[in-house]
Order: structure tokens, then sequence, then C-alpha cells
């Protein structure tokens, strides 16, 4: 695959019998043993994930805080080292740039982890709004992230840690500098995939020998090493978005359904926020909602979506649930359409099959112990 890049991971795909395809510009494994199977072992035991693609932004110096808060939908305010925090930045007219995870390692420290594929747009977007002149640096090239989700995931990281207690984590707490097998990483629990887990930074000399130290740690239990396909899968079931697909720049934060990350009663004004204002002002005229089909039939990106004749939206996201093994999707709808139970019909092929309005997340663990991306 030409020129696409690779992770520091990319030798030690083929040892575990990866399939590699291209995403956002990288060469990266879409499953090793199988989606069904890796998703199975995240919702029941633990799955290994390589995220290395994501970008890592660090944002630092006097100022940073105003600056973010300019920069953020969320109240970056509320945070204090050791904690993470899900947001949005948006374009002028409410679009979104990126969804993405703010650390705060220190006083005016910020760690900003960000899409892939938006590595370089949102580096450059930060730095056209730098007023404050304060330090921004793409960290991406240096750092390596894994993904250890699934309820197992602490007990199996248990075994690694040194002088931590993984459980005792919070969602969305982090510790900086953790000694994971004699590796200095930011140990965070964080994840996309609905499940308990944690996300691992480390430096990209180090990621090998923690991958197969997490692997062996967790072969009893079940782990398995896990691609993008079940990621996908597993974040689709819990409602969780993907920019590209239910947001981008002509969706909003607040169609996606991510307002709880939204703060528009926050003192600072941040790009985006008078044009959030005016749509939950007026009312949205569209939202995404969850749709089962009815009858038989796979509701894929890009499918459109009718009542009668009328288009009334379009699905974001759709496949065969590997947890309830149903043909669902998620799919950004005209107002009133989206209201659960309200029977819609999707455009697959040359047919237009029935579909109904269901609620989401489709998918909700018991215990919300772990955070999500």
């Amino acid at each position: 695959m030409p020129d696409l890049k690779r992770t520091p991971l990319f030798d030690v795909y083929r040892k575990y019998g990866a399939k590699t395809t291209g995403f956002g510009g990288w060469e990266l494994p879409v499953q090793f043993s199988g989606i069904k199977a890796e998703h199975e072992a995240v919702r029941t035991k633990a799955g290994l994930f390589d995220v290395s693609h994501m970008g890592e932004i660090l944002v630092q110096g006097e100022g940073s805080l105003d600056f973010l808060q300019k920069m953020a939908t969320n109240d970056v305010s509320t945070l204090h080292p050791g904690a993470a925090q899900y947001t949005a930045m948006c374009y002028e007219n409410g679009g979104t740039v990126d969804d993405l995870l703010v650390y705060q390692l220190g006083k005016e420290r910020y760690l900003l982890v960000v899409n892939a594929a938006n590595t370089e747009k949102d580096y450059e977007w930060l730095r056209d709004h730098n007023t404050e002149e304060i330090s921004i640096a793409d960290m991406s090239a240096s750092m390596a992230q894994l993904a250890l989700q699934g309820p197992l995931s602490a007990r199996i990281l248990q075994k690694l840690a040194r002088g931590l207690d993984v459980s005792a984590f919070k969602p969305f707490s982090f510790v900086e500098n953790a000694d994971l097998s004699g590796c200095k990483v930011l140990l965070s629990r964080t994840g996309y995939t609905g499940e308990d887990g944690f996300e691992i930074y480390c430096r990209n000399e180090d990621a090998a020998r923690l991958w197969e130290e997490i692997l062996t740690a967790g072969d009893e239990d079940g782990v398995l090493p896990c691609g993008l396909g079940a990621r996908d899968t597993l974040r689709f079931e819990a409602g969780l978005c993907l920019y590209g697909q239910e947001l981008s720049e002509n969706i909003s934060p607040l169609e996606a359904g991510i307002g709880f990350a939204v703060k528009l009663n926050k003192e600072a004004d941040f790009i985006g926020k008078s044009a959030l204002q005016q749509l939950k002002t007026e009312g949205l005229k569209r939202k995404l909602a969850g749709i089962e089909m009815i009858e038989r039939g796979i509701p894929r990106h890009g499918y459109d979506v009718f009542s009668g004749e009328k288009r009334i939206g379009v699905v974001t996201t759709g496949t065969q649930s590997p947890t309830f093994k149903k043909n669902i999707g998620l799919a950004l709808l005209d107002v009133p359409f989206n209201a659960p139970g309200t029977e819609v019909e999707v455009a697959i092929r040359s047919k237009k099959l029935k579909a109904k309005v269901v609620k989401t997340p489709f998918y909700k663990r018991q215990q919300n112990v772990g955070g999500e991306k």
C-alpha cells in the first residue's frame, strides 16, 4: 500500500495474522482472528488495539487555558491535573472541526488527542488561532498508543503496573509517567468501545514490548489482539461518533447527539458558540437517531432514508450488530422523523426496505466504569 504511514507496531502485525487496510492515511490491521471474535472478546474479556495512528498535540504555556476555552466546546476550566475531558472544536457556523480528548498534564499544560485523519488539519487550526502565543507542538510522530478494552482489562494491566492500583482509576482520570512493566507511560481510564478500559500512551520504542507483555499477561484471561473492524462495531453499538460519519464540517455536535460536551453557558466565548446557540434556540432540524431494519437488509453508510417519497435523512454508520445479531444503523434524520417508533425506509440497492427508529445507544453496559472517546 503506497504512501501509507505505519505505526511502530506494524512489524508485529504479521506474527498475529493481521489483515491490513488503509485508514486515515495509515496502513492498519482491520482484523487479526476475525471481527466477530475480537468484538466478543472485548465485550466479555479483553481486547488489545494499536491506536498509534491517533494524533497528539501538546499545548502549554501561560494562557493555555484561555486558549483552549476559546477553541473547545466543553468547559476546560473544570479540569485539574490528572483529569481528561471529551470535547469538540467547531467552525464559526457550528460545523465540527474534530472531536477530541483533552488531558490536563499540569498547570497551563495540556495534551490533545485528535483523530488520525485530522491531525494536520487540527494542528494548523490551533496554530492559526494562537493569538495567545502559547506553545503548540505536534507530538504524534514520537508517541504510540495502545488501548486495552473490556471487563478484564484492569485485572490484566495490574499484573504489569508497578506501584499503582489501576482498578482505583476513575473514568477520565490518568497518571502521567506511570510505570508499566518498566516503561514510563501515560495511563488513562478511557476508551472507544463502550466497555471499561485503558489507553496507554508510550514512546515509539516501547510500543512493541508493551504489546507483547500485555498479550502475555492477559493470555489466561482470553485477551485478543483487535483491529479496526471490531473497534468500529464496538463504538457503533455504544453510540460513539466517528468523525467523517456522525460528525463533520457539515454536522454540528448538537445534531450528532454530543450536546453534553457543548457548554453554551460557560463564560468563555468559543468558536461556533453563537451558531450553536442559534441552532438550539430555533430547534434542531435534524438529529442523529438509531434505526433497526424490519425487512432484510443492512443499512450502510451513505444510504438514503425515506418516509414515503420524501427523503428524510442518510445513514451514517450501519452493520449487522455482532452483539444483537440485528441489522441496525445510525442515521441523521429530519425532525420529527427521528422519534423512536417511527417507521421509515432505507434505500438499499434498488429497493426501499422498512426500518424503525429506535433508542440509542444500542448497547450500554451494566456498570459505567470506563470513559469513552
